[in-house]
């Protein structure tokens, strides 16, 4: 079975409320083949209020990410609520059950992830992410984000720029929501 990857996400939040999520645009057939170097895997959904990022099954991140839309519009654009039935869904539906992706998930006051695993994580620190560069992508954006003035949209453009420079299934190729 050949697997397409879309791979590096992050996300940062900063004190005054600055919010931005960011992708590289590559997507990866097996171990070797570039498919796609352009993809958008962030987008604003729910009247614009909600920005969302996904890394994992193209194909399996899109359907999530309407599933969580649409359980945005029963929670009434509670994020919250949103993640916690998108994951308890996605964890006992026999269908859903199968679908390899992790999504960010981010509103003015909150930033989450959501796993597959019935798990929705609300990082440590205001910044996260997840795919193949993830770690390289937190780590740069960690440093950035305690030891600069940096906006949220600047850290996640350089976070991703670095992991883009380290990690295979990575381009820099950077499309970036803010909110």
């Amino acid at each position: 079975m050949v697997e397409f990857h879309a791979t590096t996400i992050c996300a940062v939040k900063r004190p005054d409320g600055d919010i931005c999520i960011g992708g590289d645009g590559q997507v990866t057939m097996g171990e070797s083949t570039i498919m796609k170097n352009g993809a958008k895997k962030v987008k604003k959904i729910y009247k614009d209020t909600v920005l969302t990022g996904f890394a994992g099954s193209v194909a399996d991140a899109f359907s999530l990410t309407d599933k969580f839309e649409n359980k945005l519009q029963e929670h009434g654009g509670n994020l919250k609520r949103a993640a916690v039935d998108l994951a308890q869904y996605w964890r006992s539906d026999k269908a859903v059950r199968n679908l390899e992706a992790l999504m960010i998930v981010a509103d003015k006051d909150d930033l989450l992830v959501i796993s597959g695993n019935g798990e929705v994580i609300v990082p440590d620190k205001d910044v996260v992410a997840i795919g193949s560069g993830g770690n390289y992508a937190y780590s740069a954006a960690v440093a950035l984000f305690e030891n600069t003035d940096l906006d949220a949209e600047s850290i996640v453009r350089k976070s991703l720029e670095i992991a883009s420079n380290i990690c295979v299934y990575t381009n820099n190729n950077i499309s970036v929501e803010k909110l």
